[in-house]
C-alpha cells in the first residue's frame, strides 16, 4: 500500500472501504475496497474527511482482486449465465434460463486447492431457475501473483466449470397399473402427484392409461403411447417384488434397455429406469413411495431426464451418499442434504 493525497489518487485503486456517516441517515461504505478513484469522487472523499488515501501500488507481477475475479469468472462461465456487478472483489454467476446445473467437481476442487482463490457454487445435478445465483468467485488477498492466476487458467483448460442444460419440453405418457385402480376399487391418487411434479417442467401429458396387473396389457399400453409420439413414459405401481407386481417385466418386454432396477435411495429403492429405441426415450417405473412421500428418487432423477441427460447405472449408484431422505416435519428440499 501507498499513502497519497486524495487529489492525486485519480485512477488509483483503494485498499480499504471508505465509510460515510450522516447522523440519522446512513453509516455505510461510500466507496468499497478495490474501487478505482475518479475525478468525480474527489469532492465526496474530501467531504468524508479523507485528505489522504491508501492505494494499491501497481506491480507488473501482481493482479488486483477485481482483475483476478474476472479471470475466475471466465474459467467458470458458460452459455445461459451472466456475471453480477463486481463488488468487493467478487463476481457471481447468474442463471439466464431454467435448467439443470452441471458442475465439473474435479476441476472445481483443483482450482480451489491452489490457494488464495475460491469458487463456491450450488450442488450440481439440481435444477436452477432464471435469475438464480449459481456461484461466486474471488481471491482471498487484495492482490495476487499473475503467475498463480495463469496456473488457474491452465488447470481449467478449455471447458468451463459450470454448464446449464435447458429443460426440454417432453411429451409424456402415464401408465397407471394395478387391479385395484383398474376395476375401480380405489381412486387413483398416484397420477395427480406425477402431474404436479411434471408441471414444474412444463411437460405435456399426451396420454394416460390405466391397466390391470397383466404384464402384456401394460406392455401394450406403453407401446400405444410410444406409437402416439410420447418421448417419455412413466409407469406407476407394480414395482415391488411381490409375484403380482409385473411392471418391470412389462417395461422389459416393450423392448426398452433396462439401465437399473433399484437405486440406493430411500424413499425410492425399487425405482426402474430404462431407455427405448435409438432416440433413448426414457421409460421409468415408479414405486409406490412416490405417491405418498414428499421427496423421493423421482425428484432426483426427473430434472436430469427433463434436461436430456442419458443416465447410466453408475449415475444412480452415486446417489447412495445423501440418498437417505430424513422426512423432516417441514420439507426444505432442495435446500437440504437429500441427493447431495
Amino acid at each position: 500500500m501507498k499513502l497519497v493525497r486524495t487529489e492525486d489518487a485519480v485512477g488509483q485503486v483503494l485498499c480499504h472501504d471508505i465509510t460515510q456517516i450522516i447522523k440519522g441517515v446512513t453509516k455505510d461504505a461510500v466507496f468499497r475496497k478495490g474501487h478505482v478513484v475518479t475525478e468525480e469522487d474527489i469532492p465526496v472523499l474530501l467531504s468524508v474527511g479523507k485528505d489522504h488515501l491508501y492505494i494499491w501500488e501497481k506491480d507488473e507481477k501482481m493482479l488486483h482482486e477485481n482483475d483476478a475475479a474476472q479471470i475466475l469468472y471466465d474459467i467458470c462461465k458458460n452459455e445461459h449465465m451472466r456475471p453480477s456487478e463486481i463488488k468487493e472483489g467478487k463476481i457471481e454467476l447468474i442463471a439466464e434460463c431454467d435448467g439443470l446445473l452441471k458442475v465439473d467437481t474435479e476441476k472445481l476442487n483443483r482450482i480451489n486447492s491452489l490457494g488464495e482463490m475460491m469458487i463456491a457454487s450450488r450442488h450440481g445435478n439440481f435444477p436452477v431457475k432464471s435469475g438464480d445465483k449459481i456461484a461466486g468467485t474471488r481471491i482471498i488477498p487484495l492482490v495476487i501473483e499473475k503467475e498463480k492466476m495463469e496456473k488457474a487458467k491452465e488447470e481449467a483448460g478449455d471447458r468451463p466449470i459450470f454448464e446449464i442444460l435447458p429443460f426440454k419440453k417432453r411429451k409424456v405418457g402415464i401408465v397407471t397399473t394395478g387391479n385395484e385402480v383398474f376395476y375401480g376399487r380405489i381412486q387413483d391418487t398416484f397420477t395427480p402427484v406425477i402431474e404436479e411434479k411434471l408441471a414444474e417442467y412444463d411437460a405435456e401429458i399426451i396420454a394416460h392409461e390405466i391397466s390391470d396387473d397383466n404384464h402384456e396389457n401394460i406392455t401394450a399400453r406403453i407401446q400405444k403411447m410410444l406409437d402416439a409420439g410420447a418421448d417419455m413414459i412413466i409407469c406407476t405401481g407394480g414395482m415391488s417384488v411381490d409375484p403380482d407386481d409385473r411392471t418391470p417385466l412389462a417395461i422389459r418386454n416393450c423392448g426398452a434397455r433396462i439401465v437399473s432396477y433399484g437405486a440406493p435411495v430411500l424413499p425410492g429403492a425399487m425405482f426402474l429406469l430404462a431407455y427405448y429405441g435409438e432416440n433413448n426415450i426414457p421409460v421409468m417405473g415408479l414405486p409406490g413411495c412416490v405417491m405418498y412421500a414428499k421427496r423421493t428418487i423421482f425428484d432426483l432423477v426427473l430434472p436430469r431426464v427433463m434436461a436430456g441427460e442419458i443416465l447410466e447405472k453408475k449415475d444412480l449408484d452415486l446417489l447412495g451418499e445423501g440418498g437417505l431422505c430424513l422426512s423432516c416435519p417441514v420439507c426444505t428440499f432442495p435446500n437440504c442434504g437429500f441427493g447431495k
